[in-house]
């Protein structure tokens, strides 16, 4: 607007003219140009005003019109992020992962069920596992009131636990069919499939009352006892159990998790079991889970925990093949022999040598050597020795009683008991056969291997990648933290390990596609926001303008940036 006075014979006159600058070349400076004259201030037609704002309103976004018509007005009411739900959603729809929840545990017959609120909440949940982790009671009133979710504005603890129940019961068909997407968005080709376990403990006075399973520790639906296999009686077994914790927390109640990942980290399925499974029956049933999910052919790859002849045997059925880890310490005939073969290391990409013996005709075996942890296992070894060498030193002269008790001291260290031997007459010594034995182990480890084509770089490369299960286990518990776990039913704690397995499925997706690491792309994300204003006109909120890092992100995802007015609502009249 622009406002011009005249002087007359009343005293000073203000005209309002709308106005347009422009460059005047000749003047050197811009100049303004007289669109429309409105005439006398003080004869203002008021009403012809807001017809004209009227008129022009309706080349704007209804926001955008709301929000120059009511600026003078407006109330600057909340602000929530907005981004991380926002990316998060838009991978959950691209995975049609809202359609199938729509899709699976709909009955044969009868009237399909409305799976859209259950829907909206499972995808909530997993959300708040990537981006804000807590209960399901929190996770509700951080739904309600610090995010922003797409067509649920509030849920309560009771919808998050009504998902959850759905969840456990449909989760084999839809974790399938989610890994179906999986391999279509990202065009995986399943050659490696990694496998291992992790536990999680309960901080708990007791364990859980045993229960008969069925043979894959599953409750029973029924009171009738399962079939006895191979003259073995029926698993009795409470769920949250005591066993050998990964979390050096052997003093408490826990559970076994299982989870397969692709060589690009990406989570395939989850598994859980009863906190005293051990692993050498595990992979039987994880391989008996994934013979329906039509893959192509499958190199397992273990860890030296799942090594037995009874899980390479089975391993071996169909298809598929194996690369498993074999304990050097173990003192079998097939290591003995592969580390006795004469012959030289090839050099190989990350910094390791291999070498393949022959010892078999229908296993290879694969020695791998990293000098720079050949280095690390001697300065360990070298530092464990000189401890004990304290220990035991002068001991000679101590009596046969207190000789005794440093022994037994020394035989709760494994680390240093491993180097001490005891002489017949009693006195403590270091082991130096021992010592030496060590040495040719520096830096070493074996492998076996099922598949006759693979090379011995492959099978080497392919058993490192193993790393990624344990980034995996890593993320889940300092990420989304899958513990500590609030529920106290099997099926929800179940249904909880799929919530994080799908968080983690998420972000391995964000960070697979950018480069960057989850917690750099969400804290980037959580700086943008949608605000909340309210005017004489109405309600409406808008969102934040996009930084050029939260462009680039939503460019390298393929995510449309976000509409600038997310949500307009008028004044009742």
């Amino acid at each position: 607007m622009k406002t011009t006075k005249r002087e007359n014979k009343s005293g000073t006159v203000r005209y309002l003219h709308l106005a347009h600058n422009e460059w005047d070349p000749v003047k050197g400076r811009a100049v303004p140009k007289v669109l429309f004259s409105f005439g006398r201030e003080d004869d203002l037609d008021r009403d012809a005003v807001k017809r004209l704002v009227s008129s022009l309103s309706r080349l704007l976004e209804p926001g955008e019109a709301l929000a120059s018509t009511a600026a003078g007005d407006l109330e600057f009411v909340s602000s929530v992020p907005f981004g991380g739900t926002y990316v998060l959603d838009h991978l959950w729809r691209q995975l049609k992962i809202d359609r199938i929840v729509g899709q699976v545990g709909q009955p044969k017959r009868g009237r399909r069920r409305d799976m859209s609120v259950t829907e909206r909440v499972l995808f909530s949940l997993v959300a708040n596992r990537a981006l804000a982790p807590s209960s399901k009671l929190a996770a509700a009133d951080w739904v309600t009131n610090d995010v922003h979710v797409v067509g649920l504005p509030d849920i309560d603890d009771d919808a998050c636990y009504r998902a959850m129940d759905w969840l456990h019961e449909v989760q084999d068909d839809l974790e399938k069919r989610v890994f179906d997407e999986v391999a279509n968005l990202l065009n995986l080709e399943v050659d490696l499939l990694f496998f291992d376990t992790t536990s999680t403990y309960f901080e708990l006075e007791g364990p859980d009352e045993p229960v008969t399973r069925d043979d894959k520790d599953r409750l029973l639906i029924d009171d009738r006892p399962p079939a006895e296999e191979d003259g073995e009686p029926a698993d009795q077994a409470g769920f949250r159990t005591f066993g050998k914790s990964k979390d050096s927390r052997d003093d408490l109640p826990q559970i076994v998790i299982g989870m397969a990942v692709t060589r690009d980290g990406i989570p395939v399925r989850v598994w859980s079991w009863p906190g005293n499974t051990g692993d050498q029956k595990l992979i039987r049933q994880v391989k008996d889970d994934m013979r329906d999910w039509t893959l192509s052919k499958i190199v397992w790859v273990t860890d030296r925990g799942f090594s037995s002849e009874r899980n390479r045997r089975y391993l071996r059925q169909g298809d598929n093949a194996y690369i498993v880890g074999e304990k050097l310490r173990s003192g079998s005939p097939e290591v003995k022999a592969a580390l006795s073969r004469q012959g030289r290391y090839g050099e190989i990409a990350q910094n390791m040598r291999v070498k393949e013996v022959r010892i078999s005709d229908t296993e290879r075996f694969v020695i791998c050597h990293n000098p720079d942890a050949a280095t690390r296992d001697q300065h360990i070894r070298e530092q464990l020795v000189a401890q004990l060498t304290t220990l035991i030193e002068d001991t000679d002269s101590l009596s046969e009683f207190k000789r005794g008790e440093l022994r037994g001291k020394i035989a709760g260290k494994p680390g240093i008991n491993r180097y001490l031997r005891t002489t017949p007459a009693g006195k403590l010594r270091i082991d130096t056969a021992k010592i030496k034995a060590e040495e040719n182990l520096d830096g070493k480890y074996l492998l076996r291997c099922s598949d006759p084509h693979l090379s011995a770089e492959d099978i080497a490369l392919g058993y490192k990648q193993l790393l990624e299960v344990e980034r995996g286990w890593r993320d889940m518990k300092q990420i989304i933290d899958l513990r500590p776990v609030y529920h106290r039913l099997e099926e929800r704690i179940r249904a909880h390990v799929v919530l994080c397995r799908l968080a983690l499925l998420l972000i391995r997706i964000v960070e697979t596609t950018t480069g960057a690491t989850w917690t750099t792309v969400r804290r980037e994300l959580d700086r943008l926001h949608l605000g909340t204003f309210t005017g004489p006109t109405g309600l409406f909120r808008q969102v934040t303008a996009l930084t050029k890092p939260q462009k680039d992100l939503l460019a390298k995802l393929g995510i449309p940036t976000p509409k600038q007015i997310i949500a307009l609502e008028p004044a009742p009249r």
